[in-house]
């Protein structure tokens, strides 16, 4: 009977430490952050005159850093296992992205974790951030930005890891289209655009029953990523057509859900002092 009851103990303790272990695993984050470099973050193109799209994108990634520490900080550093990495595709054309690219891809666990090392994730986001976008600025050849093809070749193998919160955020406009991906399968396609909207007959008050019918939408190009969470922040659809941010909400919704993505969120573009608690939220909250 003693054995009974010590084998019920045991078996009890394991049971409540392999929930715990699990419990801080899921602690542990793995932040990915995309930056669509298109035309969008033009100053000819798309000026603004409250703040300019591309400092608002830098204003929002301080938010995500933020959030970044403060997960950090609030554990035990025995528990800390944490990373977050920066992609842009195409690359600016600068001899010295690889080591941009390097600088921005961090990771820290018990063995090198500092609080100063984790402090200075602030200035060296900010600095390589805003170097990148106003490399891209003045490089002036904004060939689009190939999110399509990201989640198709590289989400996998680049953005996911086993015991932890996956988290891709996206900075983009909400349209996709890189000039050497357009690829169509019927009503999908591989990019968004105006005109694809147009093209579709999506600009109107029945666009709704249109996308439904036609089975319009992106092609869907992986598979199973429900250890995926993805952030979409900075939508800023056409203005001449009334229906065209509710019709690049639905594209994306249908994407990211056929991908099997199932927390998401999407957000317009909106000053980075409105969007940091949603941000911090998101980030911290599994």
């Amino acid at each position: 009977m003693k054995k009974i009851i010590s084998f019920i103990l045991i078996f009890g303790v394991f049971l409540v430490l392999n929930a715990m272990d699990s419990k801080d695993k899921r602690q542990n984050i793995n932040i990915t952050i995309f930056l669509d470099v298109s035309d969008r973050i033009s100053s000819e193109i798309h000026p603004n005159a409250t703040m300019e799209y591309y400092l608002r994108d830098i204003g929002c990634i301080k938010s995500i850093v933020k959030s970044f520490q403060k997960n950090i900080f609030q554990k035990r550093v025995v528990l800390i296992d944490d990373r977050m990495q920066l992609f842009v595709d195409p690359l600016p054309e600068n001899d010295a992205i690889n080591d941009i690219m390097d600088s921005l891809k961090v990771s820290f666990d018990k063995n090198n974790v500092t609080i100063d090392g984790v402090k200075k994730l602030n200035s060296v986001y900010n600095n390589l951030c805003r170097r990148l976008y106003e490399q891209s600025i003045e490089d002036n050849n904004f060939i689009g930005s190939d999110i399509w093809g990201f989640f198709r070749r590289k989400v996998n193998d680049y953005c996911i890891s086993d015991n932890h919160r996956n988290i891709v955020i996206i900075f983009t406009d909400g349209y996709i289209y890189h000039r050497d991906n357009l690829i169509t399968d019927g009503n999908k396609s591989s990019y968004l655009t105006t005109a694809r909207i147009r093209q579709l007959g999506l600009n109107n008050s029945n666009w709704e029953n249109t996308f439904t019918e036609n089975q319009c939408g992106f092609i869907i190009n992986n598979q199973n990523l429900g250890n995926l969470e993805v952030l979409v922040l900075g939508i800023n659809a056409y203005r001449g057509n009334p229906f065209e941010e509710d019709v690049i909400r639905a594209y994306w919704n249908n994407w990211l859900s056929g991908m099997g993505v199932e927390k998401y969120a999407i957000k317009t573009t909106d000053l980075p002092s409105n969007l940091d608690e949603f941000i911090e939220r998101f980030i911290l909250t599994p």
